[in-house]
């Protein structure tokens, strides 16, 4: 076992010492060691009840033959950290998560892992720290928060951001705003919608790395969730016995079938950071071009929110996941015979069954006959950008419009409250990558609050977007502002084209112009200048690889 190096062999008799200074016996030490990372806290909604997460993986390891081994892992609430300096923390925190369990994990010889996650930035920094040490590995998560609900209709932590709008605008009250607080957000779990957290959850699910319903069964159904934990610890000795790596389990085929679920699903448009970073890690060559090649064959066949009004527990009961990838299959984009934790995504899907045609349409009814991520390019993103098609209103798919620069996320929130924007604007955010930012923040306050305002404009930016976003908004424009790319020359008036049917971003201006401008334009002083966000700008690459680190 990987795990003799620290337990057998005369020289090995002070770490054997160490063990039973923790309780651990010889007849423990006799087992395969299981490091289980547990990112519980209480600062995240959807970590708050993991601790219950992992005792159910320690029983099934424990009943398994293995001896588990608990450790923890850090997590940033992006709800909580969003619009104000905390986001730069967001993304950058996915390296540091990825890097600590690669230092445990290696400098106690796991022999196999179960990493708990459940948010934003922890799920793909636990999948990443997978590829990278190669060791059998499971991942489950806590699940989705239970949708809100107020007067009657279901809401969520997006409908608060977008209260906020509808305050500004006199739609709502603040009082009446105040009482849906109490409301959209009612227990533990990840945000109810399909914004990120769940995407990446999903995505888990499909990539083959996590056990069936991980995506979607509710945290709030503890029962299911401390069964399905469990049975992944259950699973992870098979691994270790069997000697399946994540490498085996993360093919490119693996990715192909994740991308194509991502697309029929409308998931987060995060998706285009994180499974090229995944990928990155467990040596597999994935670009944004592989997006945009899947996405024209695919079909859109979940309108989840924020692009439509039902919620995680809805596709739960529909058939998951499984039932997605089972319709999914019939376009010819799943690969089946790409491997799993527990088998072929072929045996998984086999016997899946969609119960609600309401929440899962088939292929042949699809709201769209393209994926609900698009890819754009064009002089103003030569290496692309990324909005979520699905979450954008019909009128605004081709869009003209005049620019209005701001170069910080505060800058343009607090032009939008004061009512410098207009219909007919594209409000242009730059310096927010993830060099710039540095950290590549969300921009869900400025787009919450322009959907709540009810006004009609694009959003670009070199930062990224919540799940949680909607509308025109266009993000991880490449290469960013802060490395010399095309969005750093944008002068306010500047007419900017949209045409996302065609996939297209264009600034109207001339090359000679351009040139001009470039020539003139000078690299900004760094926002942060000490700590890790300071070492994070150095070594951090543009969006279109996934921000991955050098």
């Amino acid at each position: 076992m990987r795990s003799d190096v620290v337990k057998k062999g005369v020289t090995r008799t002070a770490h054997r010492s160490l063990f039973h200074a923790m309780g651990y016996s010889d007849e423990d030490l006799k087992k395969p060691l299981i490091g289980i990372c547990n990112a519980f806290n209480e600062i995240i909604p959807g970590h708050v009840h993991l601790g219950e997460i992992a005792q159910a993986v320690k029983l099934g390891v424990a009943s398994a033959g293995g001896t588990p081994i608990e450790f923890p892992s850090i997590g940033v609430c992006d709800g909580i950290a969003m619009g104000h300096r905390g986001m730069s923390f967001s993304l950058s925190s996915r390296e540091l998560i990825c890097d600590s369990i690669e230092a445990v994990a290696t400098a106690h010889a796991f022999d196999g892992l179960v990493l708990i996650p459940n948010c934003d930035k922890i799920v793909p920094a636990m999948l990443m720290a997978a590829g990278r040490l190669n060791i059998p590995t499971v991942v489950v998560s806590g699940g989705p928060m239970l949708a809100g609900r107020y007067k009657g209709r279901n809401i969520s932590v997006s409908t608060m951001f977008e209260a906020a709008g509808k305050v500004e605008s006199g739609q709502m009250t603040a009082d009446e705003m105040h009482e849906m607080e109490f409301h959209a957000c009612p227990g533990c779990g990840s945000c109810s919608g399909l914004f990120t957290a769940n995407t990446m959850n999903c995505m888990t699910e499909v990539l083959g790395m996590g056990l069936p319903g991980n995506g979607t069964i509710p945290a709030a159904y503890t029962g299911l969730r401390r069964m399905l934990a469990k049975k992944a610890g259950e699973v992870v000795l098979d691994l270790v016995r069997r000697d399946v790596k994540p490498r085996d389990i993360m093919t490119l085929e693996a990715f192909e079938n994740a991308i194509a679920v991502d697309m029929a699903i409308g998931g987060s448009t995060n998706t285009a950071l994180h499974l090229p970073a995944i990928a990155h890690e467990a040596g597999v060559e994935l670009s944004l071009d592989e997006f945009d090649a899947i996405s024209r064959k695919a079909a859109y066949i979940c309108k989840m929110s924020p692009g439509g009004t039902y919620h995680m527990q809805d596709l739960d009961e529909a058939g998951g996941i499984c039932a997605v990838m089972k319709e999914v299959s019939k376009l010819g984009l799943i690969h089946p015979e790409a491997k799993t934790i527990t088998g072929t995504v072929g045996d998984r899907i086999k016997d899946a069954e969609v119960l609600n045609r309401d929440v899962i349409h088939s292929v042949d009814n699809a709201y769209m006959n393209k994926g609900g991520i698009a890819v754009l390019k064009g002089n103003l993103a030569p290496l692309g950008s990324v909005i979520k098609e699905s979450a954008v209103d019909e009128d605004l798919l081709v869009y003209e419009g005049t620019a209005k620069c701001y170069d910080a996320e505060e800058d343009a929130i607090e032009a939008i409250i004061r009512g410098d924007i207009k219909e007919g604007h594209v409000v242009v955010i730059r310096y927010e990558g993830p060099k710039g930012g540095p950290g590549m923040r969300e921009m869900l306050n400025p787009t919450a609050v322009i959907t709540g305002m009810g006004l009609k404009v694009a959003l670009l930016t070199d930062g990224r977007f919540s799940g949680a976003s909607r509308g025109a908004c266009i993000g991880h424009i490449s290469p960013e502002a802060m490395e010399g790319g095309p969005l750093a020359l944008v002068h306010d008036g500047d007419t900017i084209s949209i045409d996302i049917p065609n996939r297209k971003l264009e600034l109207k201006v001339s090359d000679e112009e351009l040139k001009k401008r470039r020539a003139a334009w000078k690299q900004p002083e760094p926002k942060v200048k000490t700590g890790y966000l300071s070492r994070y700008a150095k070594l951090v690459t543009s969006a279109n690889t996934g921000a991955v680190m050098q």
